[in-house]
């Protein structure tokens, strides 16, 4: 479980630091990024995980989402994470595309092979990661924890946060992947990583799993209406549907004129984490 430091650099007073570790849930070495806000120098601080979406690797959120600045502010870790196992032996899409295997890891536990051999990532984030984390940087409180993502990583946070409400005080979302069992990133990574029974798909699909709550959190989605996946993959109306039928309560926001890009994470992450620290603190 020990964690090699492989960067440590200054950061709106204070630090970004970059670890790989021994993964025994994906059977590979994987890396994960931790900001330690400057108020983590004082005493324990609570911590949000970000899950990066497809292609994405520890480095895109920490590089380019301008993320730490509002941390500091704010008193909270962020941890973002791989977003799939790698390495030799790690079996990887045979066409090359970006959908499926390397950077495509989907935040479930695959059943079919030979993804199974490797790709658990929801075992990852939810149980492993958190103790390399304490572990790496006794800094960070795990019992006081939110999870966020994007696109990928949306789908990720929701599904990983419903189905763990006691591990976290709040979770959101930029561009989710909100029915993945109804759109084509779904349907082709579900089938190989999941198999052909459909109804093993469920427990990884946010508007289905608001249905089965049975203790409700606080979750905030922003999706741009410019997004050029929006119609055929991101489906964010079906959430909105499914938050009714459930009485489940969330907000989601339309930003007018925004993509799926960078640029968008960055214009409100702000608010994600505000809203995460609302949470935390209380």
């Amino acid at each position: 479980m020990s964690s090699e430091c492989l960067s440590t650099v200054r950061c709106f007073g204070g630090e970004q630091h970059r670890f790989q570790h021994a993964s025994t849930a994906l059977n590979c070495d994987m890396i994960y990024a931790v900001y330690l806000p400057p108020q983590a120098a004082e005493g324990p601080v609570p911590v949000v995980y970000y899950l990066s979406g497809l292609t994405c690797t520890d480095e895109n959120f920490v590089t380019k989402a301008g993320a730490q600045q509002h941390a500091a502010e704010l008193g909270v870790a962020i941890v973002a994470p791989d977003t799939s196992p790698r390495g030799e032996g790690v079996a990887d899409d045979p066409e090359g595309s970006y959908d499926m295997g390397l950077g495509a890891g989907f935040y479930l536990n695959a059943t079919e092979a030979p993804w199974s051999a490797h790709y658990n990532m929801y075992d990852y984030v939810v149980m492993e990661l958190p103790r390399a984390v304490a572990e790496a940087c006794p800094q960070v409180d795990t019992s006081r924890a939110a999870i966020m993502g994007h696109s990928m990583g949306g789908h990720g946070a929701l599904t990983i946060g419903l189905k763990n409400t006691a591990r976290y005080s709040s979770f959101s979302a930029f561009s989710p992947i909100v029915a993945p069992t109804q759109c084509p990133w779904g349907h082709k990574a579900f089938t190989h990583y999941l198999g052909a029974d459909q109804s093993t798909w469920a427990d990884y699909d946010a508007c289905l799993l608001l249905g089965q709550a049975t203790d409700q959190r606080p979750i905030l989605i922003d999706q741009g209406t410019a997004d050029n996946f929006l119609e055929e993959q991101l489906k964010t109306h079906l959430i909105e549907e499914a938050s009714r039928a459930a009485n489940y309560p969330i907000e989601v926001r339309m930003q007018e004129g925004y993509d799926h890009s960078y640029y968008f994470i960055a214009s409100f992450v702000g608010d994600h984490l505000r809203f995460h620290a609302s949470h935390l603190m209380s």
